[in-house]
C-alpha cells in the first residue's frame, strides 16, 4: 500500500521558518522524482519545487532563495525547508511522487501552512 504522509505544517509568523517532511512507503522511493505542490484557498494547485532521482532541483521563481528541497533515500523521505515565510505562502502543501518513465504519480494528504502577518 502506497503512503505519503506529510508533517511539519503549522502556524508561523511572517519571516519565520518551517520544515515539512513527507515520509513514504509502498514504492521504491529512490526511483521517483519528488515534488512539493501547494494550494491556497480559491487558487489552483501550483508546483513549488522538485528534486529528481539524481538530486537535481527546480524551484518556482517566488520560492527561489527561500525554500530548499532535499531527500533522504535511506529514510524514504523528502523535506522542504521554508525560510523567510510570507503570508502569501499560506496554503496546503502536498507531497507528490512521480515516476518519469512509468508515469505513476502518488499524492499525500497535505499539510496546512499558515503564515500570519
Amino acid at each position: 500500500q502506497v503512503q505519503l504522509v506529510e508533517s511539519g505544517g503549522g502556524l508561523v509568523q511572517s519571516g519565520g521558518s518551517l520544515r515539512l517532511s513527507c515520509t513514504t512507503s509502498g514504492f521504491t522511493f529512490s526511483n521517483y522524482a519528488m515534488r512539493w505542490y501547494r494550494q491556497a484557498p480559491g487558487k489552483e494547485r501550483e508546483l513549488v519545487t522538485q528534486i529528481t532521482r539524481a538530486g537535481s532541483t527546480y524551484y518556482a521563481d517566488s520560492m527561489k532563495g527561500r525554500f530548499t528541497i532535499s531527500r533522504d533515500n535511506a529514510k524514504n523521505t523528502v523535506y522542504l525547508q521554508m525560510n523567510s515565510l510570507k503570508p502569501e505562502d499560506t496554503a496546503v502543501y502536498y507531497c507528490n511522487a512521480v515516476h518519469n518513465v512509468l508515469g505513476t504519480s502518488y499524492w499525500g494528504q497535505g499539510t496546512q501552512v499558515t503564515v500570519s502577518s
